[in-house]
């Protein structure tokens, strides 16, 4: 065997590389595992908020009577907070700290959910629209902080992976939200179980009034709870990322979007997270046409968060083994076919394709998050802001698809759109966005 001189930095790099083979790399180290297990707490903390103000869309439709456009602005607002502040929010992370910017989140979170107290009180729709937009500019400076805080908790090799595991506890969150909704706010609303067209003003004024202050009481409950948790973390010694960067936002930016990789998952966030809304939001209108109310919808989407909450562990196993641009793909084909049966499939058997897309979706956010980061170093918080950004098609697409509803009529059932309900019809701007998630994950397949 013929023998090669190694200079001494070739021979450090051979040995590093040779371990990095030879031992099993960890998702988390040791040394992290207390700042990993805090700032994983955050990511249950966001899914709480998204999941109790889903059902939202539906109660404030019934209280106020509006119609399903006007009803869809509670996601307008909610994640159109996050296009709002995310760049924001990565700009005065790169000037102070990780910590200043979970705990300025935390304050903004706690202050939009209080204003919940002052718009119960007025009465008046565009408050609650308001609270619901300041309570995810703090959530937009926790998603944008918390995700690349956690990539760079250790090896780059298991980044994705460990995002998939920090994310995993999102859904458990999501479901508590879910329990909250149904147990304390859907089963309380009288505009539920009566027909308004049949009351005096009057009675329908009284009926309002304790509806919305049954919506109002979780929001303030959670904002004192948001608060006690920013307390906590203020006391708590965090460490700091120190990749420090000279370059300017402008620059960096511009560096960013000749990135095709980056660029692309932008792009396929945009479209998953507007997936994912509609399918979370609409389960109710969906239901509805099959004879089922709110509070036992919860349950199904309950059972969607459930198995969503399973396709993550799963996939973050199966990523040690699997491409993640691969998995992505072959997931997002699972997608658009459960989508498919939602669409055509007429009765309990569409309900069950569209509790089963939850478990496809279960890979798609923080496998896109990791590939698009990949490599970006000093750009990684700014690349993180547009991914956070790209939330904002959670603010869209529900109100295109509400747009659908009301063909017709503000019922769910009004007309026949290639021979199916509307309601089942709506569905197919889910099925798009699959499809551009399962190009992105082909384009991103590592060979």
């Amino acid at each position: 065997m013929k023998k090669v001189k190694l200079e001494e930095g070739q021979k450090n790099n051979w040995v590093d590389n040779l371990d990095g083979l030879e031992k099993n790399v960890p998702i988390v180290a040791k040394k992290v595992l207390f700042p990993f297990v805090l700032i994983t707490s955050l990511f249950a903390l966001w899914g709480f908020a998204n999941d109790i103000t889903n059902p939202m869309v539906s109660a404030f439709k019934k209280i106020l009577e509006l119609d399903n456009l006007q009803a869809s602005l509670v996601q307008l607002a909610f994640y159109g907070g996050y296009g709002t502040m995310a760049l924001p929010a990565a700009i005065y992370i790169k000037k102070y700290s990780y910590k200043k910017g979970i705990l300025l989140g935390l304050a903004l979170y706690a202050l939009g959910a209080l204003l919940f107290y002052p718009a119960a009180v007025y009465e008046q729709y565009y408050l609650f629209l308001g609270a619901l937009y300041v309570l995810t500019f703090g959530l937009a400076f926790l998603e944008t902080t918390a995700n690349p805080y956690i990539l760079a908790m250790g090896d780059a090799r298991t980044a994705t992976q460990r995002l998939n595991l920090a994310q995993a506890f999102n859904p458990i969150g999501a479901l508590l939200g879910l329990f909250v909704a149904q147990s304390f706010v859907l089963g309380a609303l009288q505009s539920d179980d009566v027909d308004y067209s049949t009351l005096s003003e009057s009675a329908k004024g009284l009926i309002k009034t304790t509806d919305l202050l049954v919506i109002r009481d979780p929001y303030v409950v959670l904002g004192v709870v948001v608060l006690l948790i920013m307390t906590i973390i203020a006391f708590v010694k965090m460490p700091e990322n120190q990749e420090k960067g000279n370059s300017t936002v402008r620059n960096s930016i511009k560096r960013l979007f000749k990135k095709k990789e980056f660029v692309g998952g932008v792009i396929a966030q945009t479209f998953y997270v507007g997936a994912q809304i509609m399918c979370w939001t609409y389960i109710y209108q969906y239901a509805e046409i099959l004879g089922i109310n709110n509070q036992t919808t919860v349950n199904y989407a309950m059972t969607a968060l459930g198995v969503f909450l399973l396709g993550r562990w799963i996939c973050t196993f199966l990523l040690k083994y699997v491409d993640s641009g691969k998995l992505l793909m072959l997931l997002s084909i699972g997608a658009i076919c459960c989508t498919l049966g939602a669409i055509f499939i007429y009765g309990i058997g569409g309900l069950y394709s569209l509790v089963a897309i939850s478990f496809c979706m279960s890979l798609m956010f923080p496998t896109i998050y990791g590939i698009a980061l990949e490599g970006l170093g000093e750009e990684t918080k700014y690349g993180s802001a547009f991914l956070v950004m790209a939330i904002v098609g959670g603010a869209i697409m529900p109100s295109l698809q509400g747009l659908i509803l009301d063909i017709g009529g503000t019922g769910y059932d009004d007309v026949k759109i290639l021979g199916v309900p509307e309601v089942n019809f709506s569905f197919i701007l889910p099925l798009i966005c699959f499809v551009v998630v399962a190009i992105y994950g082909f384009r991103s397949i590592k060979y």
